[in-house]
C-alpha cells in the first residue's frame, strides 16, 4: 500500500486511513483502488470482524482531487462499504464534501464530527453528485432532506447531520474515532459474525422489497444460521450460562445470495 491509504488491522478491527493530509485527503484514483483492495480484503478475510473509514486529521475527505495530474476521480467502489460483509462504520472527524460525504454515505454507521463542514457540493460546480449518492442519500434521511441536500449543494454541520438522521452521533473532532472503535469492539467482541452480515445485507437489500418478500428471507436466512458454527455455540453458551465464543465464518458459511437488483429469495442448500 502507498502512503495514500493506511490499513491497521488489530483485534478484529480494520481501521483504513485516508492519508493525505496536506490534500486534506482528497480523493485521488490511487487512493480509490487501494481502498477497493482494501475492502475486498475485510469482506474475505474472517479474522476482521468489523471496519473503520477515518482520514488523517483535520479532515475525513474534503472531496475529489481536481488537479490536473490524477485523472477522473470517483467513489464508486469495488465493492462499496455497503457489500463488504462486515459491518462498516465512518469515523467522520473532519470536513467531508463531496465525494468525501458520498463515501461516507456508503457506510452502515457514521460518527461525525459537530464543527466539520458537509455537503454535496457538485451541482455548483457543474456536475452532479456520485458514489452512490442519489440511492444512499435519501435512504437516510428522506428525500425532502436529500433533494435539499443535493439541488442546492449547500453546506450543512455535525448537529444537522444528526437532527436528520445521517450522522448515528455527533461529536467533538477528536472523541469521533475512539467513538468508532468502541462500536467496532463491541460488534467484534459481542455479536455472531454471520448473522451480523446476514442482517446488514438484508438492510440495505430490503428496503426495495415487498414485507412478505423480507418476512420470508429472516425465516430463510434465520434456519441457515441455526445451523451454523455459531448457532450451536449460541445453544451451548445459554444452556452452560455462560458468554459465547464466536468462531463462526462468514466466507465459508454465506449462503448463495441473489445478485443485486434482483429479488430471489437465497439458496440455502
Amino acid at each position: 500500500m502507498s502512503s495514500e491509504l493506511h490499513v491497521d488491522v488489530s483485534a478484529g478491527i480494520a481501521v483504513l486511513t485516508l492519508n493525505r493530509p496536506a490534500q486534506q485527503n482528497a480523493f485521488t484514483p490511487t487512493m480509490a483502488a487501494e481502498l477497493s483492495a482494501a475492502l475486498q480484503r475485510c469482506d474475505v478475510e474472517d479474522a476482521i470482524r468489523a471496519v473503520i473509514i477515518t482520514g488523517t486529521p483535520p479532515a475525513f475527505c474534503a472531496g475529489a482531487d481536481l488537479s490536473n495530474r490524477v485523472g477522473e476521480v470517483s467513489a464508486t467502489l469495488d465493492p462499496p462499504p455497503w457489500r463488504v460483509r462486515k459491518p462498516v462504520i465512518a469515523a467522520v472527524n473532519g470536513h467531508a464534501v463531496g465525494i468525501g460525504l458520498a463515501l461516507a454515505l456508503q457506510c452502515d454507521l457514521r460518527y461525525m464530527a459537530h464543527d466539520a463542514v458537509y455537503g454535496l457540493n457538485q451541482v455548483r460546480r457543474g456536475v452532479m453528485a456520485d458514489g452512490y449518492a442519489h440511492w444512499t442519500l435519501p435512504r437516510l434521511v428522506g428525500m425532502a432532506n436529500a433533494a435539499d441536500i443535493m439541488l442546492t449543494g449547500r453546506t450543512f454541520d455535525g448537529d444537522e447531520a444528526k437532527a436528520m438522521g445521517l450522522a448515528n452521533s455527533c461529536l467533538p473532532a477528536g472523541e469521533v474515532l475512539p467513538t468508532a472503535l468502541a462500536v467496532a469492539h463491541d460488534i467484534a467482541n459481542g455479536s455472531a459474525p454471520l448473522p451480523v452480515a446476514l442482517s446488514k445485507r438484508l438492510l440495505w437489500e430490503g428496503i426495495g422489497m415487498s414485507s412478505t418478500m423480507v418476512g420470508h428471507l429472516e425465516h430463510d436466512l434465520n434456519q441457515h444460521v441455526t445451523k451454523s458454527i455459531d448457532g450451536g455455540e449460541a445453544m451451548a453458551a445459554f444452556k452452560d450460562r455462560r458468554q459465547p465464543n464466536w468462531t463462526g465464518s462468514v466466507s465459508s458459511e454465506w449462503p448463495a445470495w441473489d445478485v443485486e437488483g434482483e429479488r430471489e429469495r437465497p439458496s440455502l442448500g
